[in-house]
């Protein structure tokens, strides 16, 4: 820059920047450096770029403690949520099953009272008939004295005409005839009372059957309800963890199926449904219906057996750690897990159940852990500071095995984290990223 310009820039400047002067001071002399207008300006521009460099890099850090604290907070009110929802669905299943059960003891009871009430009507109306049929002989058999009655006083009138003694016989035999006729003329009445009270309570148990099968009829209805919530519930609860282990790229059938396998007991309340009130046709239906919602709750607890038994959870507590290296190939070599970078003794944990398979010092690893799971399924967590499990023991989910370190062939504290597949390294983000989409 001309040395003119230089001095219009700092004559400018001096308004606002007056020129300074650092004296310097030895035993024999005195020395002074000027500082210029234009000099002050470039201090002070490069110690405000450094100021805001050092707020900008300060509030990316803080928004970034932010976030994975949110991030954190988030899945774990998501997990909470969901452990929750899995526990309200099983309250829900012993609640409708003993809703079930008491709607089929109902069913049974109804059943027999609309047995009772039937034998009690066709009872009434086997009484009705012997009734219907003794009136009509004693209809019969009224008619006939009658008869006979007026044939009497036919003959008792032309009797009377006679001797004493012939006229007398006649008299005394229409005397019995009308106290028979007397006799019979309240048996017929006491007979046309029974069959009065006996319509009666015909029909009074034909308005108990009806209100019977009315309740039965509602019954059903009811049923049919519990089963179509139990059937959406167990809809939307599945889904999730269908779509989660297909993202994890393992067949949810063949899991469930070796699940099974190492838990075929059988017992317990839910039982199929064989008692119902219905048809035989009904009857096959809900008990298709009852089957099938218990053999999808049956899978949804195989389902939980199994996520306790597969690495879908993170072996480093969410916050305490910052990815630094994916999986893949670095450098020409393939970088066969994921490194989680964090403090020196930040706790590892085991994300699923399983056995210690290695503790040892491994070259390149350093202090490594390697604990084989279900399924065919191993994992391997290296440069440890320190191993707090041993070879052959048991852990499960959440089990510390370890302490992050910087042994091995490391540049800084980080965890190398594996996941191998029939012994073949797989990207651990792919269960990670499953498990997240549904935690």
């Amino acid at each position: 820059m001309p040395k003119r310009l230089l001095l219009r820039v700092n004559a400018s400047l001096e308004r606002w920047l007056p020129e300074q002067r650092l004296f310097m001071k030895s035993d024999d002399t005195t020395r002074f450096v000027r500082l210029r207008p234009l000099t002050q300006l470039a201090g002070l521009a490069g110690a405000a770029l450094l100021f805001t460099w050092a707020v900008i890099a300060s509030a990316l850090l803080f928004i970034d403690g932010i976030s994975s604290g949110s991030a954190r907070d988030q899945a774990a009110i998501a997990r909470a949520a969901f452990e929750n929802r899995l526990d309200s669905l099983a309250r829900e299943r012993d609640s409708r099953a003993a809703e079930a059960l008491a709607a089929q003891n109902r069913f049974q009871t109804a059943l027999e009272q609309v047995s009772q009430m039937q034998s009690a009507l066709l009872a009434s109306e086997e009484r009705n008939r012997e009734l219907q049929t003794g009136i009509n002989v004693i209809q019969s058999t009224l008619r006939r004295t009658m008869t006979e009655r007026d044939a009497a006083r036919i003959k008792l009138a032309a009797a009377e005409t006679g001797t004493g003694a012939a006229g007398r016989t006649p008299s005394l035999r229409a005397e019995e005839m009308e106290s028979t006729v007397d006799m019979l003329s309240a048996a017929l009445g006491q007979v046309a009372t029974e069959r009065d009270q006996a319509s009666q309570d015909a029909a009074a148990a034909r308005s108990e059957a009806d209100e019977i099968a009315l309740e039965k009829r509602l019954l059903e209805e009811r049923n049919d309800e519990i089963f179509t919530t139990l059937e959406g519930a167990v809809q939307i609860s599945m889904a999730p963890l269908d779509k989660m282990f297909k993202a994890a790229g393992m067949n949810p059938d063949t899991i469930l199926s070796q699940v099974r396998r190492g838990y075929s007991g059988t017992g317990g309340p839910l039982m199929p449904v064989s008692i119902s009130s219905k048809s035989v046709a009904d009857l096959s239906a809900d008990a298709a219906r009852a089957n099938d919602i218990l053999k999808h709750l049956d899978a949804m607890n195989m389902y939980r057996i199994a996520l306790d038994k597969l690495p879908f959870a993170l072996p480093v507590r969410p916050g305490n750690f910052r990815f630094t290296s994916p999986f893949g190939y670095r450098w020409g070599r393939l970088h066969a897990g994921v490194d989680l970078a964090g403090s020196v003794g930040t706790p590892i944990t085991a994300p699923a159940d399983g056995t210690v398979t290695a503790a040892e010092w491994e070259s390149g690893y350093g202090n490594v852990v390697k604990i084989r799971h279900d399924f065919g399924i191993s994992t391997v967590y290296g440069h440890l500071s320190k191993i707090r499990v041993s070879v052959g023991q048991k852990v499960s989910r959440g089990d510390r095995i370890g302490d992050m370190g910087n042994t091995g062939r490391s540049t800084g504290p980080h965890l190398h984290y594996e996941i191998r597949v029939d012994g073949s390294p797989t990207n651990p983000m792919t269960f990670i990223k499953a498990a997240r989409d549904v935690f």
